[in-house]
C-alpha cells in the first residue's frame, strides 16, 4: 500500500493527493457561522491552504490558521482597523483562493441513522443547509472586503459534491466473513451533478485473474474508514465494499448500479462481494476468487493510484457478475443494447457487440443522428454489459437482459449533442484529458431486467475498410467473427494495435472460456434457428476518424431495420 499524505481530525478526514475530504455530521455538525469559524474543522482546511500556498510573499498568508480566522471575523464585524495592517485586495485574493481550495477537493458529508433517525427529507436538508452556510460565509466576506454587493450570484456547490446516509444492515453473513459485519451500508445518496471529479489513472490495464485464496482470509479494513455500496447488477446481489480514498469510484456507481435498498440485502447472501482498496494483494494487481462453500464470488482490488481509475470499480463488478452468469449457464454480453421505436410505428431491438473502442457506442449515436425523425424513441437497456438467456419457454428461446442503469461513455468521440444533453445529471471524470468519461443515468432498473427480444445483433468491426452491414449466412463463420474477438484498440487501455479476445469480453468468459464456449454454441444454435439477423457493421474507428465511413454503415443498418 502506497503512504498516504492525510489528515484526520475532529469530524473531518482530508486525503491532500486524492483531494478527497470527508465530513462526518454525527460526530460535528456545524449549523452557524459562529460555530463553522470556531471550529478544528476550518482550522485543519486553513492549515492545508497555507501550507500548499507557493506564495508564502503576502503577509496574510504567513498567519497562522488561528490568526487568518481572526482577520475574518474582523472583517465580518465591519472592523476597519484590519485594513491598517492588510491590504484589502490581498485580503480578498486569499479568501478567494482558500475558497477555491476547499472546493478543489471532493466533499462528501456522511450521516449515520443510527444515532439519528434521520428522515429522507431531512437528510437532504441537513446537507442543503451546510452548503448554504459555506456560501453564505464566503460571500459575506467577499461583499465585505470588496466593499459592494455582487451583481451575479452563482449556486455553486460551496460546501459539499455529495452526501450518504448510512447504516448497519443485518444480511446472512457466513462465518467467514465476519470482518465485514460492522462496515457500515449507504442506504441514501444524493449527488449535486454535474460532478467533475479527478483521478490520478485515467486507464484500465490487463485482466483479473483467479487466486486459490479467499481474499476476505486477508480484510482488515477499518470500519471507521470503509463503506458498502450494495449493487443490483442485472439480478445478482453484489455487496461493493470500498475504502474512502476511492470515493470517486464509490459514488461514480450511483450513476451506474441500481443501489439496493434494505430489504434487498436483509437476510439474503450476496452472489458478489468487492474488496476494494485493500492493503495488499498478490502481485499489487486485481484478483477474484470463487467461493463454492457459500458460492460467493470474491474479488480484490488493491489500494495504489492506478486503481483509482473507475473502470478497474466498474469492470471489476461485471466481471464477478459475469463469472456468476457463466455458472448459471447465462452468456455475458459485452456491448449495449437499445430499443428502436420508429416513427412508422415498427420496434426493433438491436444488440451492438464488442470489445472497447469498437464502435457500439458511436454506431448509436450516429444512428441517432441519421435517423432525426426517422425514430421516434431510442431506449438503452444496457450500455456496456448484458446477458442472454436461454429459455426453451421463451417464443425465440432466449432473451436478453442488461446489468447497469447508467452509461459510463467516452467523452472523446461522442457528438456535443448528446454529451451535452445530460450534462447536468452526469459525473465526469478527468473531463480535460483523453479518454475522459462521463457516466449518466440511462434507464431505470425494471426495464434494465424485464426480458427482452432480439431482432439483431452485430459484432462491431473496427478494423476492416468495408462500409455498411453484413449478414451472415453461415452459423460457423459468424460464431468464429464473434468469438475471434478482432479490434484495432483505441487506447482506451494498455492494448496498442490489432488484438483479439475470446469473444470480446476480458470480463468473464476470458476467465472461463472452456465453460463460455457451449452457452456460446447453444445461443448461436438458437439464434439461426429462430432467423435472427446476425451479422457486423464496419465502424472504421480503427482506420478512418471520419464519420462519413461509420455514417454510412449507419444509414445501411437504418435502412435495413426500417424495410424488415
Amino acid at each position: 500500500m502506497e503512504n498516504v499524505n492525510f489528515i484526520k481530525n475532529g469530524s473531518t478526514y482530508l486525503n491532500l493527493d486524492r483531494k478527497i475530504a470527508v465530513l462526518n455530521y454525527n460526530q460535528n455538525y456545524l449549523s452557524n457561522v459562529f460555530d463553522l469559524l470556531n471550529s478544528d474543522e476550518i482550522l485543519n482546511i486553513i492549515d492545508c491552504f497555507l501550507t500548499s500556498t507557493p506564495n508564502h510573499q503576502t503577509k496574510i498568508n504567513q498567519l497562522t490558521s488561528v490568526d487568518y480566522v481572526a482577520i475574518i471575523k474582523r472583517v465580518l464585524i465591519d472592523d476597519d482597523t484590519v485594513y491598517q495592517s492588510f491590504d484589502a485586495k490581498e485580503i480578498l485574493t486569499s479568501v478567494e483562493n482558500l475558497y477555491s481550495f476547499y472546493r478543489s477537493f471532493l466533499r462528501i458529508s456522511v450521516m449515520n441513522a443510527t444515532n439519528n433517525q434521520i428522515l429522507n427529507s431531512e437528510f437532504l436538508a441537513i446537507d442543503d443547509k451546510f452548503n448554504d452556510l459555506v456560501r453564505n460565509l464566503y460571500r459575506s466576506v467577499e461583499e465585505k472586503v470588496q466593499g459592494f454587493p455582487n451583481h451575479t450570484y452563482r449556486q455553486v456547490n460551496a460546501g459539499t459534491n455529495a452526501s450518504l446516509m448510512v447504516k448497519p444492515y443485518k444480511w446472512s453473513i457466513p462465518s467467514d466473513y465476519e470482518q465485514l459485519k460492522s462496515i457500515n451500508f449507504i442506504d441514501k445518496i444524493m449527488l449535486r451533478p454535474p460532478m467533475m471529479m479527478h483521478t490520478q489513472s485515467n486507464k484500465r490495464k490487463g485482466t483479473f485473474s483467479s487466486v486459490d485464496y479467499n481474499p476476505i482470509d486477508h480484510f482488515d479494513g477499518n470500519p471507521d474508514e470503509w463503506y458498502c455500496y450494495p449493487a443490483k447488477i442485472g439480478e445478482s446481489l453484489a455487496l461493493i465494499y470500498f475504502h474512502q480514498d476511492y470515493f470517486v469510484s464509490g459514488l461514480a456507481l450511483a450513476n451506474l448500479f441500481e443501489l439496493a435498498d434494505e430489504a434487498d440485502v436483509a437476510n439474503h447472501k450476496p452472489d458478489l462481494i468487492l474488496l476494494f482498496g485493500v492493503k495488499q494483494t498478490e502481485g499489487d494487481v486485481s484478483h477474484y476468487h470463487h467461493d463454492e462453500k457459500n458460492d460467493i464470488w470474491v474479488g480484490e482490488v488493491p489500494y495504489n493510484n492506478q486503481t483509482t481509475y473507475f473502470g478497474y470499480m466498474k469492470k471489476m463488478c461485471l466481471t464477478l457478475h459475469n463469472l456468476h452468469m457463466i455458472y448459471q449457464n447465462r452468456l455475458p454480453i459485452h456491448g449495449s443494447m437499445v430499443k428502436i421505436k420508429f416513427s412508422n410505428g415498427k420496434t426493433k431491438t438491436v444488440v451492438f457487440f464488442g470489445d472497447s473502442g469498437a464502435g457500439k457506442s458511436e454506431s448509436i449515436e450516429a444512428l441517432q443522428e441519421i435517423a432525426g425523425d426517422q425514430i421516434h424513441k431510442m431506449e438503452t437497456i444496457f450500455d456496456d454489459m448484458g446477458s442472454f438467456t436461454l429459455d426453451s419457454s421463451d417464443s425465440e428461446g432466449l432473451y436478453a437482459q442488461g446489468t447497469e442503469i447508467g452509461a459510463f461513455v467516452r467523452l472523446d468521440d461522442l457528438s456535443s449533442a448528446v454529451a451535452f444533453n445530460n450534462m447536468d445529471r452526469g459525473v465526469y471524470l478527468n473531463p480535460e484529458q483523453k479518454n475522459a468519461r462521463v457516466i449518466i443515468p440511462a434507464n431505470t432498473y425494471d426495464r434494465v431486467v424485464t426480458h427482452h427480444h432480439i431482432d439483431m445483433w452485430v459484432y462491431a468491426n473496427n478494423y476492416d475498410t468495408e462500409i455498411g452491414l453484413h449478414r451472415f449466412d453461415d452459423k460457423n463463420e459468424a460464431k468464429q467473427t464473434f468469438v475471434d474477438g478482432k479490434r484495432f484498440a483505441l487506447g482506451t487501455t494498455d492494448e496498442v494495435g490489432m488484438s483479439t479476445t475470446f469473444f470480446a469480453n476480458p470480463f468473464g468468459p476470458v476467465q472461463e472460456p472452456v465453460k463460455t464456449q457451449p452457452i456460446i454454441d447453444q445461443v448461436f444454435d438458437t439464434l439461426f434457428e429462430h432467423n435472427v439477423y446476425v451479422g457486423e457493421i464496419y465502424t472504421h474507428l480503427g482506420n478512418d476518424k471520419s464519420k462519413d465511413s461509420l455514417n454510412g454503415s449507419v444509414q445501411a443498418m437504418l435502412n435495413t431495420l426500417m424495410d424488415s
